[in-house]
């Protein structure tokens, strides 16, 4: 058994790892690299694209997901394994990705195709043969919907489990994630392994607080936010804040792939957590309530920059690269009676990351798109909303196992795996 780490071994994002094992070539993961993280090009690879067997998918983010369009034009015709939910996320994801940007339509649609063709999804904590030995299981990650570890059961060679990128608990519409019984080997995410986030549970309350602060001078409230997982995790969260008492401004939706991705989350309402699917059991659906606005046009997006608040406007990329929420920043950022609310990991060399960084600043300012834009509206960074487990939680859902696995770190910054590194330690030593 050989496992080759292609993506994601020292940096966050890029994940994408080799497992070569009884003749067999299997990829886990295969995504692209963002902000300054390094991506290695596919004719480096130990393996041509050709001669992978088969493709596990923990979930459909970009940088997990994105080369596989790339993949399949060098020659993958192998199988693509994940669970049901990422199956059905895995093309509007796809569609909105950077690597269909160079394709004609036409070209998009026949590749696209081939990938649902190659596609198969699979139920969680079911154990299903896959060949020449190999066993496979998946499960519950908690990090987006859909989101699994995969554990390979090698004959001759132990237990393999990739954790894919692990959640924490109370995570809306989420159930928390399953644990492993047990491994020989175990390629952990350390992303948040140098970090504790702030307590979850009484979220809801701060994200009400800021918002209210924030909306009190009539100005607008800027998102940047992912369109998997983060804004529909939002949406959960706003309807518990709007949808009940006199505190109430409109909020608008502007993102085309936030909306499919809503749209998707909503068909998949057997695998929320017991929660979400009683609040809609009882008629009161968790990502959808009044004074919720679908922005799908883009002349209703140029509309809404013009807009006078109060309002909140929910737009992607997540760090601020590209999308809607470019064009809200360039035209509210200047202005102090309006906010941005990050609440997510900015990853160094994102213009989020510079907000981030500059805010407060005297002469703070942000680069975007080539332009100088001064930072004088508010920012405020949100803790609780990371859809990474922190350092404790991956230590807990190392403990929880049977036995200690051999712990390779990846999917982190050297820091955050060191510390993640010293913690794993310190437990083995007060475990005895």
């Amino acid at each position: 058994m050989k496992i080759v780490h292609l993506g994601g071994e020292k940096t966050v994002t890029g994940s994408c790892h080799l497992l070569q094992v009884n003749g067999l070539n299997i990829l886990v993961d295969c995504g692209l690299a963002q902000g300054r993280d390094h991506l290695l090009p596919m004719d480096c690879w130990p393996v041509k694209p050709a001669d992978v067997d088969f493709l596990f998918l923990t979930h459909a983010h970009i940088d997990h997901v994105g080369r596989v369009p790339e993949l399949v034009q060098k020659g993958f015709r192998g199988e693509i394994l994940t669970t049901h939910a990422t199956k059905a996320l895995l093309e509007p994801m796809l569609k909105d990705a950077a690597g269909f940007s160079h394709l004609t339509e036409l070209e998009s649609v026949g590749l696209l195709t081939v990938i649902d063709r190659l596609s198969w999804g699979f139920e969680y904590g079911q154990s299903f043969d896959l060949d020449r030995g190999v066993r496979f299981t998946l499960g519950r990650a908690g990090h987006i919907l859909g989101s699994c570890w995969i554990q390979l059961d090698l004959s001759g060679e132990g237990r393999v489990v990739f954790s894919g990128d692990l959640g924490a608990e109370h995570t809306p519409l989420l159930c928390d994630p399953d644990v492993p019984e047990g491994c020989d080997v175990l390629v952990m995410e350390a992303t948040y392994g140098d970090r504790v986030h702030g307590d979850r549970k009484d979220r809801k309350m701060r994200l009400g607080q800021v918002l209210q602060k924030a909306l009190a001078d009539g100005g607008k409230v800027l998102i940047p936010a992912f369109a998997l997982g983060r804004t529909q995790e939002l949406l959960y969260e706003m309807d518990r804040v709007f949808g009940k008492g006199d505190f109430r401004v409109p909020v608008f939706l502007d993102s085309p792939l936030g909306l499919e991705i809503t749209k998707v989350y909503s068909s998949l309402s057997q695998y929320w957590d017991q929660e979400a699917r009683g609040h809609l059991s009882r008629g009161d659906h968790p990502i959808d309530f009044d004074g919720l606005y679908a922005v799908r046009r883009h002349s209703d997006h140029m509309d809404l920059q013009r807009t006078d608040g109060p309002m909140v406007i929910l737009a992607g990329s997540g760090m601020c690269t590209g999308g809607r929420i470019v064009n809200h920043i360039r035209e509210g950022i200047e202005k102090p009676e309006n906010d941005m609310l990050f609440v997510g990991y900015q990853v160094p060399g994102t213009p989020g990351r510079d907000i981030l960084t500059y805010c407060g600043k005297p002469g703070g300012y942000v680069m975007l798109e080539g332009e100088r834009l001064a930072i004088r509206a508010g920012v405020h960074l949100m803790a609780g909303y990371s859809a990474h487990a922190d350092r404790n939680g991956l230590v807990a859902w190392v403990n929880a196992m049977v036995g200690r696995p051999r712990i390779k770190l990846v999917h982190g910054d050297g820091q955050a795996r060191r510390a993640l590194g010293e913690a794993l330690e310190l437990g083995i030593r007060r475990d005895g």
